[in-house]
């Protein structure tokens, strides 16, 4: 069966027999000799062309009867979705990501999508092979397995982390879709320093961990966040059970390497989705290069720069206030009020780290804050506070499965929140490939060369490069600083 999300057979072929890391997670090989299915990269033996099936999403290679290898891991491919893309499964796939069918049915997320729970399931099958709650059991068990393989944790914590509140039936779940008892798994843990709970992300290469880690060090709000040259570190949860999280890149292997510390086992799974969506770990690259090479100049970006990715947010409304805090000023400055803002406004955390002791405002907090103390207009100051009605109030949210249209619409209807300011906020805070903010000044002079394009004439530049044109806004940022030096720092 062909199916819409996965390579041509030939393609997996290739790939298979290639071990190439491109294609990790795109599709998985089952064996049927041993009922086992694997990454494209597994260092197992080639299996023999006639004892292999190809499936598209890990989900459907387990209802076919297919458990997971323990030497390549498939808990370990990054998604094959791409976060904020509109189409429905893609959507879908966001939200149950965020957990809509821990407590919810097929049928209400069928309604937040717009269509019938049949037409929900017939689409996911077509394109995962698997119904989306085959998709949410086999994402709990992977998750179980990675903590079970990875980490210490006892038994009964990692049921809890994978959304399992009965032993037994996390027991017996994992049983049916791994072919053994946890406990069996757990022997085949690698002991790691000090107990850390140390997990590890993959994603298809190339990425420029560098390229990421100077973006967001930029961005960082001190007190909450801090980035070096070699890591990423923050501070999260409210502020009387701070947690802890730090992220590094294995240098052997396609991997991030994410600490966590001193946070609830239940916290884990939104946890690595906001790791994987800062870092941007579930991209295909191959299908981004692909719609932006026909650009000479896009082509030039990607030639110097093949991993570049989309630096996302930790928290939607972090986000969206900091880019409103850096309406028309440099990043240096928006900064600057971004630390007036966590000092002013922010809660002390108890315990706290050393330079990292700060919880960030909550939209309760800003609601009717006196925000010109910390030098704002007093137009940013309104924004910013109707911003935080409007959160509280439930008129805009940073939930998935939300189209970029809608995303949009909501946040311009807000006083002073313009079409850059909500396509900012779509790429970053919401992680969907295809914003463009088409009133930036960089990204029109670049796109000009001698002449400046109007914001009608950058937007219909951009649209050969649908549906990913957030990496073409990266490509064009880091080509300014070449293309006009000194000219590229104002804030994106």
């Amino acid at each position: 069966m062909a199916y819409e999300s996965m390579p041509p057979p030939e393609v997996c072929d290739r790939a298979r027999r290639a071990k190439d890391a491109r294609f990790d997670g795109l599709f998985f090989t089952a064996v049927r000799s041993t009922r086992i299915y694997c990454r494209p990269v597994c260092p197992a033996p080639t299996p023999k062309q006639q004892n292999i099936s190809y499936y598209p999403s890990a989900a459907s290679a387990a209802a076919a009867g297919y458990r997971p290898c323990l030497r390549c891991r498939p808990e370990l491919s990054p998604e094959v979705w791409q976060r904020g893309s509109d189409d429905g499964v893609q959507r879908a796939l966001a939200l149950i990501a965020e957990g809509a069918l821990q407590e919810g049915s097929i049928e209400d997320l069928a309604v937040r999508l717009g269509i019938s729970s049949r037409q929900l399931r017939r689409q996911f099958l077509a394109s995962t092979g698997a119904t989306p709650i085959a998709v949410h059991t086999t994402r709990r068990l992977l998750l179980a397995k990675q903590l079970l393989t990875e980490t210490q944790l006892p038994v009964t914590q990692v049921a809890l982390a994978a959304g399992f509140n009965s032993l037994r039936r996390f027991n017996a779940a994992f049983v049916e879709g791994c072919g053994m008892p946890p406990t069996r798994i757990r022997r085949q843990r690698v002991e790691t320093p000090d107990n850390a709970l140390v997990l590890r992300l993959g994603y298809r290469p190339p990425l420029d961990f560098a390229a990421m880690l100077a973006f967001l060090a930029k961005r960082a709000i001190p007190g909450i966040e801090r980035v070096t040259s070699e890591s990423y570190e923050r501070v999260l949860g409210p502020r009387e059970a701070s947690g802890y999280i730090r992220v590094t890149a294995e240098k052997s292997r396609p991997e991030l390497l994410l600490q966590i510390a001193d946070s609830d086992p239940r916290a884990i799974p939104d946890i690595v989705r906001r790791v994987r969506r800062i870092f941007d770990l579930d991209a295909d690259l191959v299908a981004v290069h692909a719609a932006l090479r026909e650009s000479p100049l896009l082509a030039r970006g990607i030639k110097q720069r093949p991993g570049l990715r989309v630096p996302g947010g930790w928290d939607g409304f972090e986000t969206a206030v900091r880019a409103v805090l850096g309406q028309q000023i440099s990043v240096a400055g928006a900064t600057t009020l971004a630390r007036r803002l966590v000092e002013n406004f922010g809660e002390r955390r108890e315990p706290a780290r050393e330079g990292l002791d700060r919880v960030f405002p909550t939209p309760e907090r800003l609601r009717d804050a006196a925000l010109e103390s910390i030098g704002l207009p007093k137009s940013r100051a309104a924004t910013l506070r109707a911003l935080a009605r409007a959160v509280i109030d439930g008129r805009i949210d940073f939930r998935g499965g939300q189209s970029l249209d809608s995303f949009v619409e909501r946040f311009v209807a807000l006083p002073g929140i313009g079409p850059w300011t909500a396509q900012y906020m779509a790429m970053r805070g919401l992680g969907h490939p295809d914003a463009f903010p088409a009133g930036d000044l960089v990204l029109q002079q670049v796109l000009g060369g001698d002449k400046r394009l109007t914001e009608r004439e950058t937007d219909l530049r951009s649209q050969a490069w649908r549906p990913w044109r957030a990496y073409a806004v990266l490509h064009l940022w880091h080509l300014s600083g070449e293309l006009k030096k000194g000219k590229s720092d104002v804030v994106r």
